[in-house]
């Protein structure tokens, strides 16, 4: 009967361990730690996309910024106050308006050198220069050609008057002498033959729109002798 109780208890002791025998559970932590990561992941996303907004909003701050810049008339009518400039010549100085207070200006506009027509008026004002010059009046020829062409052109045909270079046509638009042309059915933006007379007073004494070359010369002697 001894033998038979110690197998027994031998048999009792061992049960226990069997039953602690369960596996571990280490892969929850390993599951776990995608997710985590994924989470983060989300959260990040939103901070890159939320960048090119801020761009976008300073793009319209810049455009509201620029200044806008008022237009000025022309002076076209007679009586007004002439515009002031000044434009470096064909002898490479500066020529002011104000360098002729107390004398008259005749100031003509004309589209380029050396073309038939510009050609034919520049040519007219030198062979009445001196009758010009008598009436007290000196005359300035302008257009947007360069210093370099104007050199070439007055001295091609001897011309006895300063060429002024208004390169960015603003003494033409401050006068009225560019705008909107019509040549051979072609519309554009050009400069207008003009010509303005100011007196001593540094007025706008006669202007001459649309001018036709021919006889021209006459018109503004004939427009000094009546002032």
């Amino acid at each position: 009967m001894a033998t038979s109780y110690r197998t027994k208890a031998t048999t009792t002791k061992k049960t226990p361990t069997t039953k602690k025998a369960p596996a571990k559970k280490a892969p929850a932590k390993t599951a776990a730690a995608p997710a985590k990561k994924a989470a983060a992941t989300k959260k990040a996303a939103p901070a890159k996309k939320a960048a090119p907004a801020k761009k976008a909003a300073a793009t319209p701050k810049k455009a509201a910024a620029a200044p806008a810049t008022a237009a000025t008339a022309p002076a076209t009518g007679s009586g007004e106050a002439a515009p002031s400039f000044s434009l470096l010549s064909d002898a490479g100085t500066t020529v002011s308006l104000a360098d002729f207070a107390g004398k008259r200006v005749v100031l003509y506009f004309y589209p380029k050198d050396d073309t038939p027509g510009c050609t034919r008026e520049a040519c007219a004002f030198q062979d009445n220069l001196a009758t010009l010059q008598k009436k007290g009046a000196v005359v300035l020829g302008v257009s947007r050609d360069g210093v370099n062409s104007h050199v070439k052109f007055k001295a091609k045909y001897s011309l006895g008057f300063p060429l002024l270079a208004d390169t960015d046509g603003a003494v033409h638009r401050a006068y009225g002498a560019w705008g909107t042309k019509t040549n051979y059915g072609r519309t554009f933006e050009g400069a207008l033959r003009t010509t303005v007379i100011i007196d001593e007073q540094g007025r706008i004494a006669k202007r001459f729109a649309n001018v036709k070359v021919d006889g021209h010369a006459d018109q503004v002697l004939a427009a000094l002798a009546a002032l």
